[in-house]
């Protein structure tokens, strides 16, 4: 055995699987643990040997980026070992996602709350911009929660760098119903615009508690945007028309925000509106988002440790569900309406008025 070998037998043989807990084409996950701690870890079993051509380049990125990536509000890639032919990613262990939070229906979500879950994501978010790394597949499963509370981003799959403005990248990334426009529209430049389009679906389903813009085909997604949004001009986003996959989808008047989130404030609506902003240029950038008057106003962002947690997070359920690097929503595909949030008031304890004032978070 060579000291290669010797290494990745050495490593192999910290990291105890215990259950599997998901599935997908590509890989497998387990819930795990470390044999001298028994600290829990999810392992990423990637199935490497069906391809021919070597590694699938989603399990490449996926180790590239997050063994660059280190941040509270990114997901922590522990260990890499090799057994066989598969691939194992060593990843901290999380509760649950932003998805299972959303449909548990038990829940009621403050506006301090909401505040808190998306202050974390453009903290992690604006990490991975600033490192020059695109998501590129943004949705609420694939924004895991830790039992502190931390949301993380996870799921590098679809990442990539971005550096030269002129570089050709695929449209075909992104969820569809968190994709934005320009890559429905075929755009093979573009920026990181598009994972601030994603944050604002994600943000307005947190509010609605379902899903903001769920398109049943790429024509039905630009047909979702425009009626909720009003069909661009050329003056609202200058040279869309000449996209390389543009068509004309008809005519829709733009409907205020407000009509729909009626109990929303204006800081809100006006951080919502500029993830949301046709013009990728216009977009308003992670960082800038951070500094919005939207997380300095009362309520101030929740705790993590005082956000809601759903049953199964409670009761140490699976922690994974979706480990591919672009499928559909678990529950729901792009071809299922989500059922409409039932409307539930409560009174306000003297733990809620806490987490009404519990402190800011530092964005420094």
């Amino acid at each position: 055995m060579d000291a290669v070998e010797k290494a990745n037998a050495e490593r192999q043989r910290r990291w105890t699987k215990d259950r599997k807990v998901g599935e997908g084409t590509y890989a497998v996950v387990y819930q795990g643990r470390e044999a001298s701690t028994n600290r829990k870890v999810a392992i990423k079993k990637i199935k490497v040997g069906q391809f021919k051509d070597g590694m699938d380049m989603s399990a490449i990125r996926e180790v590239k980026f997050l063994r660059e990536l280190h941040h509270q509000n990114v997901i922590e890639l522990l260990d890499v070992f090799s057994s066989k032919t598969n691939l194992n990613l060593v990843l901290e262990f999380l509760d649950s996602d932003l998805e299972m939070i959303i449909k548990d229906r038990s829940l009621v979500f403050l506006p301090a709350d909401i505040k808190s879950w998306i202050a974390m994501t453009f903290r992690g978010l604006e990490f991975c911009h600033r490192s020059f790394i695109l998501h590129r597949d943004l949705k609420p499963n694939n924004l895991l929660i830790a039992s502190d509370g931390q949301l993380k981003l996870a799921d590098f799959g679809l990442a990539r760098d971005f550096a030269d403005p002129g570089y050709k990248m695929t449209c075909q990334v992104i969820t569809r119903w968190y994709r934005p426009p320009e890559l429905l529209f075929g755009s093979r430049y573009y920026s990181a615009a598009v994972d601030i389009w994603s944050v604002g679906c994600i943000f307005a389903e947190l509010m609605l508690r379902t899903p903001y813009l769920p398109g049943e085909s790429d024509v039905d997604q630009l047909k979702t945007i425009f009626r909720a949004l009003g069909t661009p001009t050329e003056e609202d986003w200058p040279g869309h028309t000449k996209l390389p996959d543009y068509l004309p989808v008809g005519q829709f008047p733009k409907t205020p925000l407000r009509d729909l989130f009626t109990a929303a404030s204006a800081d809100t609506l006006n951080l919502l509106n500029k993830c949301l902003v046709y013009e990728p240029r216009k977009r308003v950038s992670a960082r800038d988002a951070l500094d919005h008057p939207y997380f300095f106003a009362l309520p101030y962002p929740s705790h993590p440790s005082k956000l809601p947690k759903c049953a199964a997070q409670i009761a140490l359920a699976k922690p994974l569900e979706e480990v591919d690097g672009n499928v559909e929503l678990n529950g729901a595909g792009p071809n299922v309406k989500a059922a409409l949030p039932r409307r539930g008031k409560r009174k306000l304890s003297e733990d809620d008025i806490t987490r009404n004032i519990a402190r800011k978070l530092d964005f420094t």
